[in-house]
């Protein structure tokens, strides 16, 4: 975990109690809109890839789908990300991957959230391409060009080194320290 790992200790060790202040000092109506998690995160003038990555991160957040992510879904979401078993963390991934809720994967959906996720981090160490077709030799076995659940989940346990790669490209671990620590900027 490198030097995330203190952060990500000290914000298990968090009470509930200093969750829900601080919750309600971001969002004092007790639900965050996708505008308001914008703000919070202090995501501006992003290119319409990386717009759209955090308007699919908010929405797969937002579980009953009213638009708002409430207290509850707020501290299921920060669990999920921090303390969540890996076939969780999967179908998150799964659900975050699949922009058009088909229940498939494809190769334009991966590579187009890969960019998203770069272009939010600043971080291009490797090209969203490569990984989405080393990510389909190794799972798409069937050749279909697209992947269910099951099949990703099952891929991604079965090669450490993608589940590495997915690891570190969707690790929200810099976004959490900014809701834990306030807003950013």
């Amino acid at each position: 975990m490198g030097n995330h790992g203190s952060n990500l200790e000290d914000i298990l060790a968090e009470d509930m109690h200093h969750w829900y202040n601080k919750f309600m000092r971001e969002s004092p109506s007790g639900l965050i809109t996708l505008f308001e998690l914008k703000a919070i995160l202090g995501l501006k003038g992003m290119n319409e890839n990386a717009n759209s990555y955090v308007d699919q991160v908010f929405f797969t957040f937002d579980m009953d789908g009213d638009g708002y992510i409430d207290f509850v879904e707020y501290i299921a979401a920060i669990s999920l990300l921090l303390k969540g078993e890996i076939n969780q963390k999967l179908k998150w991934y799964f659900k975050l991957f699949d922009q058009d809720g088909n229940g498939k994967i494809d190769r334009d959906e991966l590579e187009t959230i890969f960019s998203a996720i770069q272009d939010i981090t600043r971080n291009r160490d490797i090209d969203p391409e490569e990984i989405v077709t080393l990510i389909f030799e190794r799972i798409d076995v069937k050749g279909e060009g697209e992947m269910t659940l099951e099949e990703f989940i099952e891929g991604a346990r079965d090669h450490e080194d993608i589940m590495d790669m997915l690891r570190k490209m969707m690790d929200l671990t810099p976004v959490l320290v900014i809701i834990v620590e306030g807003r950013a900027g």
